[in-house]
């Protein structure tokens, strides 16, 4: 939705290889179902399994922040379009409290039972 993958795929200029991509993208996706779904013991290799998820996991997410990064650069040009000379702060601050008041409905509710 926000663009990281063809952020990505343009950065490292292998546009060439975008239907591999593609599919280890669905790949990953089918594979990280089925891990979730079924439970496999890792066993001896386990360490290593769970350090290579971790470092791609770690690289997607820091991707993935790095994109947000870029979204928040946008707003403020998005609020002179639209002309909001003030009260910016008080939507940012109201997104954070909906956000914060769905996250404690939702973990009160999941307790609650």
């Amino acid at each position: 939705m926000i663009g990281i993958f063809p952020r990505i795929i343009s950065a490292t200029k292998t546009s060439n290889h975008i239907i591999l991509f593609e599919t280890c993208i669905i790949l990953g996706g089918i594979t990280g179902n089925v891990l979730d779904l079924y439970k496999f013991p890792i066993g001896y290799g386990g360490n290593l399994v769970l350090g290579i998820y971790g470092l791609s996991v770690g690289v997607f997410i820091g991707c993935l922040v790095m994109s947000l990064a870029e979204t928040l650069k946008a707003l403020p040009i998005f609020c002179r379009r639209i002309n909001l000379g003030v009260g910016l702060q008080y939507i940012i601050l109201s997104i954070g409290i909906g956000k914060l008041l769905g996250s404690l409905v939702f973990f009160a509710e999941r307790f609650g039972k």
